[in-house]
């Protein structure tokens, strides 16, 4: 796959940023409650806090969206983030709400779409967990049994079943959700906010949040805010200061990339018939979708740990191109002379038990967090519950499912910069493995041919 040209974008590769970008905070405000963060928990938050009455103001340290929410993959879920073997391990009970709760926010976020007439190009799709061999296979089969006996939809079988790329083995595709410009949702989001009656202020970075005589202060560079009540929705920037709970989250740099447009009939060929966005079950996955303008979009497969806050404005690394790059022609053979035309990144935050977080602290200070790669569906339905609470003090069932009582949180394991080049290891290690496995036969084929009863077992 061709590399030499790649645009390295700082923002997104979905959507330029926004022209109209709102002045910072000047002066000193107060409210009923102040909301942290401007991604579309955060945005999410305000909006839903705005209708049900309250005086809102929302400080973003540089616009709204600028985080995560506008640089992911664009995949709707229909199903909770993480491993889900092991959390189905370590957490079975809580798998039913984890199930319910993950399919009301795809829908909370189709009906969103539909009630503030978002173009965001949003397909109902499904997302395919998609296998790259027999082992990959077992494990969506397992996964999918989980799934459905906690009351999920979805759907198991072949490539050719399931309409996506044959050199994929097959997999188990979502019933709910499907795939967007998280971009041009997120810039949609930020006009619907802008328009309400919340005070929001961008390029206003929160130097400080203290409590004081009841109340929660917060400093900014050129004035403060004081409320009755914070709501911090700012993901992977969260442990910037004291009053966040330690060891909340891990903040990862994970990385996307976009081809050039690719000729239609070259797409076609590929047997992608439900344009569903792919996740292969490696233990860091790789993901690839379609777009409306016929290029690819795919990434992660590996994760930088993020050590020092403020976090560090990134670009990806060259190095990482080329792995996903090679990823790509692997997985897409026909398409290895097809070219990356621009790449990006953003940090995203994982929990400790891949489970996504919500709280309070004392009265007045309410967090949500860590949707761990699945907040493009949960983060704004979360966002949207604590909202609720926050005004009617009881917390709605989807919500008591990610509830945590006590704000202490174990050193989150494997995720060390060690453990996360082991598991990149071993996920490179099947992959050898596999492939040798797949050149073994293609050669047992050409030599023999393949008899029917091989033939089923390959595919």
């Amino acid at each position: 796959m061709k590399t030499d040209n790649v645009e390295y974008t700082t923002f997104s590769g979905w959507v330029d940023p926004p022209v109209d970008v709102l002045p910072a905070l000047a002066g000193d405000l107060t409210c009923d409650v102040v909301v942290i963060g401007g991604g579309i928990n955060g945005m999410s938050t305000a909006l839903r806090l705005t209708e049900r009455g309250q005086d809102v103001v929302l400080l973003e340290a540089e616009f709204c969206g600028h985080g995560s929410s506008s640089r992911n993959a664009g995949q709707l879920a229909g199903a909770p983030g993480g491993d889900l073997q092991l959390i189905n391990l370590f957490h079975r009970k809580k798998m039913p709400g984890m199930i319910r709760l993950a399919e009301h926010a795809a829908h909370h976020v189709e009906d969103f779409i539909t009630k503030h007439d978002i173009d965001c190009d949003y397909e109902p799709t499904g997302n395919t967990f998609a296998a790259v061999s027999r082992g990959q296979m077992g494990r969506a089969r397992r996964v999918a049994k989980i799934i459905e006996r906690a009351g999920g939809h979805v759907e198991v079988g072949t490539s050719e079943e399931l309409g996506i790329p044959r050199g994929f083995v097959g997999g188990m595709r979502e019933v709910v959700g499907g795939i967007m410009n998280p971009g041009k949702f997120t810039m949609g989001m930020r006009r619907v906010l802008v328009d309400s009656s919340a005070r929001v202020f961008e390029q206003t970075k929160v130097t400080d949040v203290t409590r004081e005589r009841g109340q929660v202060v917060l400093a900014t560079p050129r004035g403060q805010v004081r409320a009755n009540k914070v709501v911090l929705a700012t993901n992977a920037f969260a442990g910037e200061w004291d009053i966040t709970p330690p060891r909340l989250s891990v903040p990862i740099w994970i990385i996307e990339m976009e081809t050039e447009p690719i000729d239609p009939d070259r797409l076609a060929a590929l047997g992608w018939t439900s344009r569903s966005g792919l996740v292969t079950q490696h233990a860091i996955m790789e993901n690839y979708r379609v777009t409306p303008r016929n290029t690819i979009v795919f990434g992660v497969r590996r994760l930088e740990r993020g050590t020092t806050y403020p976090l560090p404005q990134k670009t990806p690394d060259p190095a990482l191109v080329e792995e996903l790059a090679h990823a790509f022609s692997t997985r897409f053979p026909a398409l290895a002379d097809v070219a990356v035309e621009r790449t990006w990144g953003g940090w995203i935050a994982i929990t400790s038990s891949w489970l996504p977080l919500a709280g309070q602290i004392d009265a007045n200070v309410f967090y949500s967090i860590a949707c761990n790669g699945h907040g493009l569906a949960q983060a704004p339905y979360v966002g949207t519950l604590i909202a609720d609470l926050v005004v009617d003090g009881e917390r709605h069932e989807d919500l008591e499912t990610l509830w945590t009582e006590k704000p202490t949180f174990p050193r989150p394991m494997m995720m060390g910069r060690l453990g996360l080049r082991t598991i990149w290891a071993v996920d490179r290690f099947n992959d050898l493995v596999n492939g040798s496995r797949r050149n073994a036969r293609r050669g047992a084929q050409k030599t023999t041919g393949p008899t029917t009863a091989q033939y089923d077992l390959w595919r």
